[in-house]
């Protein structure tokens, strides 16, 4: 039995990045061997097991075969004759194809330390085009090393390019492009990834409404805003979309299988960056601030107002901020309304639900006058 540390920790490792996980493989065992030794596994697809002190994962050494479409297509094939390097070959990128033996020494059949230190990403073989997630993969690895210099390299490329033609990324079901988008939105530069899709056109399968040019610009724009202010997965997500007219970008969000959250933020940030854009002077009409806290439901859910607002002084132009501090100030107005106090002066049913409208409404009026 030889174990190998693998993949993502021996790349950061080289690159000089704290290394948060760590996978080992195993080569030359069985699943009842690593029982034996204490390991419990996990899952049934893949001979993958928990180590019984540190619950770092160990996976014995496996090859894949493409037998049909989608994610399950593949057949695994696990036994002590598979090599390390028949092991690292089924991986994406030659920088992730790289292990070290327990004492130190590189083990690199696919040149993965010249690509590091080229600053390339390369895929391993011709496998590669096997799983069309490794598209979106390859793209959120270029987001998140794009500041240190890295490049999808042009071999790469085109080999994704042939499988976006081919209509491969049509077989990815939601839930796996929604978590590789997640992903992605939290990478050091997130608009990188979006950039590669729409150059290989795969954003033309996955988010077609980010088609248009000036669409993009402004959703990519409004990403690197929110991205800058550490905003939330549903605010990086809102923001991205801002551009897309409402009812497509909420169909979007849906389709993608995010979550609650990402699509409600989505509608109100769709919608009040569109209104927003309708007033023509510095002025926000009381009538119109009220109805917009309605709908962003203030009264209930301040918390998201917040971050409705954060968003949106990333999506309006610079001439419309002067609306969201209006919005804030009637916001800060209006929740300082107690229906309590107004049923203590007999105010009740319909005529409680007018009151307290008019009493917001004139203390938003009072907090926006010049």
């Amino acid at each position: 039995m030889e174990i190998y540390l693998v993949g993502g920790a021996v790349r950061d490792e080289r690159l000089g990045i704290p290394v948060k996980d760590r996978d080992w493989v195993v080569v030359g065992a069985t699943p009842g061997a690593m029982k034996q030794q204490g390991f419990r596994q996990v899952g049934a697809d893949f001979p993958v097991f928990l180590h019984p002190k540190t619950g770092e994962e160990y996976a014995l050494a496996r090859t894949e075969r493409k037998q049909g479409r989608g994610y399950h297509g593949f057949t695994v094939y696990s036994a002590p004759d598979v090599t390390l390097e028949d092991d690292l070959r089924r991986r994406d990128l030659t920088i992730n194809a790289m292990a070290k033996t327990t004492d130190g020494k590189l083990v690199d059949p696919f040149n993965g330390l010249a690509d590091l230190e080229q600053k390339k990403l390369r895929h391993v073989s011709e496998a590669f085009s096997e799983d069309p997630l490794r598209i979106l993969r390859t793209a959120r690895f270029a987001a998140r090393l794009h500041p240190l210099g890295f490049t999808i390299c042009q071999e790469t490329m085109g080999l994704m390019r042939a499988m976006v033609s081919r209509g491969e990324l049509e077989d990815l079901v939601p839930e796996r492009v929604w978590q590789e988008v997640q992903r992605a939105l939290h990478e050091q530069t997130p608009g990188v990834f979006f950039e590669v899709l729409r150059d290989l056109d795969a954003l033309d399968v996955l988010i077609p409404e980010m088609a248009n040019l000036g669409v993009f610009r402004a959703g990519l724009q409004a990403l690197h805003c929110t991205s800058r202010k550490n905003g939330s997965t549903a605010q990086r997500f809102a923001a991205l979309l801002s551009a897309v007219p409402e009812p497509q970008a909420v169909a979007r969000a849906k389709a993608m299988k995010s979550p609650n959250d990402c699509r409600d933020l989505t509608l109100l940030v769709c919608r009040f960056t569109e209104r927003l854009s309708g007033f023509g002077d510095n002025s926000l009409p009381p009538d119109s601030a009220l109805e917009m806290l309605d709908l962003a439901d203030l009264w209930r859910r301040p918390e998201r107002f917040e971050q409705l607002l954060d968003t949106l002084a990333c999506t309006v132009s610079d001439q419309q901020t002067v609306f969201i501090e209006q919005l804030r100030s009637a916001a800060r107005v209006a929740t300082a309304v107690n229906p309590q106090d107004l049923l203590k002066q007999g105010f009740k049913g319909k005529e409680l639900g007018d009151a307290i409208r008019n009493k917001r409404l004139t203390l938003i009026t009072q907090a926006l006058s010049p």
